[in-house]
């Protein structure tokens, strides 16, 4: 039995659930709801007002006929009273005068007499038409009828079988010459009228029970008119958002849900040829760039080559024209890797970027980048920190374009250091590798760092690029990070240094979820706020592992 309850609860806990997730995700449902339980409530009001009513009404019509039908009667007996002889036995008179009263009523009724209250016991005994009936004479109404000021009366339940029935009970005052005072009741059943009550609130009940069904089939018919056509643009607007754009709404008639259908499709048929027109715009500037980049390569070589020979001889120039010859050549090498990323860039824009991926230690990557990073780290004056595990860190990844990441943060570090030192540090797990590069420089705040791996972006459009970058660097770096299934994250505060986090899954097809180094420095006390941009990291777990390290100037 208990485990019958158990689930029965658990049983109407699921069914409530469904009904109430089936209101909230349905237009319709709660329409239809609403409507039944505002309808059924004002069906209860009205009804029950007018139930009152009626009730009220056969009442005081069935008391008044009562009323003047028992004055009618109480004057016909003190007729009798005044006009029987002295010598009539008074106990027959009473017997004759209930019976003849009886039967004319226009109802049934009952017939009662008997002494006031406070007499002594008389020679005259109480007279009923039925004795059972004597009881429902309460004290309150037979004082009032001791009074003596006319007649009153008063509801009663009259015992019916197992039940009761209502009625009233009728009392005045009469008065037998020679005998004294003596009181007569009427007792009328308003069975009839409480019948016909029941009729007309069980026919209100049926009215109001039909009527609220009739409403909420109404209100269906009308809700579902009105609700599937926007369900169905809803339908419709989820598949253009998919990028099904040739869906369509299905127009039927000329009311206002045709009008809207037939400017939903107008609004769709707009948004698929602005899309087209920006597609072939996208790829017209894409092949631009491509293009252009392709063809400025053949004028290039041609200026590299004089470049060149001008370079090699430009001791033998005046200073001004050896400058001029050092510049050209300096001009020219970044020229050419503006060019070169400008050509990578067009590759990820048109989804040509293919990735070489095999198993490399990327420790031996880092190290690369590092190397290539040194000279420019001597002309700084900046101290390369690495840290490393002691273990290899295998991971399937592309090493010409980790290494080109990782280059890309190194001159970007060393760039903006100022002389303070770069620490690279790399961790593993089973997951994942990462690789974290942290200078102490100027810094940047977390609005700039939501903004650093934008193309040509500055944080400060007036500084000078002195080592030659070209803008798309970090990028491009976003985007090999990308192809990789990885992430690159930047964090900065200003005076305080930046720091980004390369990480990698270790093997294709891998999902992550979390990094093996923190973004932060582990006294990062972030400046969060309402308005301000949080940076691109993830939870982090304990900053760096004792690992082993090598510095390199």
């Amino acid at each position: 039995m208990r485990r019958f309850l158990r689930h029965t609860r658990v049983r109407v806990r699921v069914l409530s659930r469904r009904a109430l997730r089936r209101w909230r995700s349905s237009l319709q449902v709660r329409v239809i709801t609403s409507t039944l339980v505002i309808g059924l409530a004002t069906m209860l009001l009205v009804g029950g007002v007018l139930s009152d009513s009626i009730r009220d009404g056969l009442f005081e019509q069935r008391l008044e006929e009562v009323l003047n039908e028992s004055s009618r009667s109480t004057r016909q007996a003190q007729d009798n009273f005044d006009a029987a002889p002295a010598n009539t036995q008074v106990q027959l008179l009473f017997i004759d005068l209930v019976r003849a009263l009886q039967v004319g009523g226009a109802g049934d009724r009952d017939v009662i007499i008997q002494q006031p209250i406070g007499q002594g016991p008389g020679v005259v005994q109480p007279v009923a038409s039925d004795d059972r009936r004597v009881p429902l004479i309460s004290t309150e109404l037979r004082e009032a009828v001791g009074n003596g000021d006319g007649q009153h009366w008063q509801s009663v339940a009259i015992p019916v079988g197992a039940g009761v029935e209502p009625g009233v009970m009728v009392g005045s005052q009469v008065e037998l010459p020679g005998s004294g005072r003596f009181e007569l009741y009427y007792l009328y059943s308003f069975a009839s009228e409480q019948e016909t009550l029941r009729l007309i609130q069980g026919s209100l009940a049926a009215g109001a029970v039909a009527l609220v069904a009739l409403l909420g089939a109404m209100t269906w018919l009308v809700t579902r008119q009105t609700v599937s056509p926007v369900r169905s643009a809803a339908q419709v607007a989820a598949r253009l958002a998919d990028g099904h754009l040739t869906e369509r709404m299905t127009v039927h008639g000329q009311d206002e849900m045709a009008t809207l259908a037939g400017s939903f499709n107008e609004m769709a048929e707009s948004l698929q040829e602005q899309i087209r027109r920006m597609e072939e715009l996208s790829t017209l500037q894409r092949r631009f760039v491509s293009d252009v980049s392709h063809e400025l390569r053949t004028p290039l070589t041609t200026i590299r080559m004089a470049g060149e020979v001008l370079h090699a001889v430009r001791d033998e120039f005046p200073p001004a024209a050896k400058r001029s010859a050092e510049l050209l050549t300096q001009q020219l090498d970044r020229f050419e890797d503006l060019l070169a990323d400008l050509l990578e860039i067009s590759r990820f824009d048109a989804g040509a970027a293919m990735l070489d991926a095999e198993g490399r230690d990327v420790r031996d990557v880092v190290s690369a980048a590092v190397e290539h990073a040194l000279p420019l780290a001597e002309s700084k004056h900046t101290w390369l920190r690495v840290h490393l595990p002691d273990a290899a860190c295998t991971a399937d990844i592309d090493p010409r374009r980790v290494e080109r990441i990782l280059r890309n943060l190194l001159v970007n570090a060393v760039e903006h250091a100022e002389g303070s030192a770069v620490e690279v540090t790399v961790a593993y797990d089973a997951q994942a590798v990462a690789v974290v590069v942290r200078d102490q420089g100027v810094g940047m705040t977390p609005e700039e760092a939501v903004h650093v791996f934008d193309r040509f972006w500055r944080a400060d459009p007036a500084r000078a690029r002195t080592t030659g970058g070209t803008g798309l660097g970090l990028a491009i770096s976003l985007e090999d990070a990308h192809l990789h299934g990885g992430w690159l994250q930047a964090w900065g505060r200003p005076g305080r240094g930046a720091s980004f986090r390369l990480t990698l899954p270790r093997r294709a097809g891998i999902l992550l979820t979390h990094s093996p180094l923190p973004l932060a420095p582990p006294d990062d006390e972030p400046e969060t706020g309402p308005d301000m941009p949080q940076p691109r990291s993830t939870a982090d777990p304990t900053w760096v592992p004792d690992l082993d390290h090598l510095d390199a100037r």
